[in-house]
């Protein structure tokens, strides 16, 4: 069977240099798992490595879109899986890396076989949403109670999904998930993620996103906004891109935007690790992946997994 190994854990914890380590232990390429790295422009925010410093290894799946164009995890599992059976294909390794556990799990385990996103029947939904609030959770308890009690009345965007998938398939979207999932087939995965000390991340965090203000985020911003893009593009409602777009509409000063951009990425830090360790499969490495010891303890657990 074909190998493959996903670097996993939260912003911050340094899964690109654990991955170009283990990249150029096993002629390995990187695959991006990442939502936002796959958007042109986006850089600063977004932690992209700059060409330069990728050590000679070939990253895949970086800059594919538009910042207006819509992506979902069904499309990143169908776009990627024939990249992993090319780049073994070559004799190498394909290391995904990133932080987007929803892409990672379509990629892997495969999503329910439920129909592809309707813009045009979101449109009408948030319409409603927007007149009557509480008006979509009570249409999705009448047509699929069990889904309704899964998921919480205020969580708009998972009540539409829900709603989208019962009224095209026109059947409860609790039994399609009952179907099982279309798993990623033909591939032993290693899965390493990385822990690192909480308050040296939430460190590492504030420091990151000071300096991402002070690299230009809120000029890079601008920039975008002048190739015409607009401020709706999904890209713009990610952790410091929101912020630097206040302040250029003059919502936020640039102090402000600092703050709440550590404080939600702090957040959003804690979250990524909750999902990661719902995850049973996931081998657990107690620090940051540019640790040479955290980096040897990886390499060991690449010469078993081989």
């Amino acid at each position: 069977m074909n190998r493959l190994v996903a670097v996993v854990g939260p912003t911050g914890s340094g899964k690109s240099d654990l991955a170009l380590r283990i990249c150029q232990e096993r002629r390995g390429e990187v695959v991006n798992c990442d939502s936002l790295q796959i958007y042109r422009y986006f850089d600063i925010g977004t932690a992209k490595l700059p060409p330069d410093e990728r050590r000679g290894v070939v990253h895949h799946f970086i800059d594919v879109l538009a910042p207006d164009e819509v992506f979902t995890a069904g499309e990143y599992a169908r776009r990627v899986r024939p990249l992993l059976e090319e780049i073994c294909a070559r004799d190498r390794l394909p290391v995904v890396v990133g932080g987007t556990g929803f892409y990672l799990r379509a990629l892997i385990d495969g999503l329910f076989p439920g129909p592809r996103r309707d813009d045009s029947l979101r449109r009408r939904l948030l319409d409603r949403h927007q007149r009557r609030p509480a008006s979509l959770h009570r249409l999705l308890t009448r047509i699929d109670p069990e889904a309704a009690r899964a998921i919480h009345g205020n969580d708009t965007r998972k009540v539409i999904r829900a709603l989208e998938v019962c009224l095209l398939a026109r059947r409860p979207i609790t039994s399609l998930f009952r179907e099982g999932r279309d798993a990623l087939r033909g591939f032993q995965v290693l899965k390493l993620g990385l822990n690192p000390p909480r308050d040296a991340l939430q460190e590492r965090l504030n420091l990151r996103c000071l300096r991402m203000f002070e690299a230009g985020l809120v000029d890079e911003v601008r920039r975008i906004l002048a190739l015409g893009f607009p401020p709706s593009a999904k890209p713009f409602e990610s952790l410091g891109y929101r912020q630097a777009l206040q302040v250029v509409r003059g919502e936020l000063n640039l102090k402000e935007a600092v703050f709440y951009t550590q404080r939600d990425t702090r957040r959003y830090a804690k979250r990524q690790m909750t999902w990661f360790r719902a995850d049973g499969q996931v081998v657990w490495l107690s620090g940051f992946g540019d640790d040479p010891a955290i980096q040897r303890n990886a390499i060991d657990h690449l010469h078993q997994f081989f």
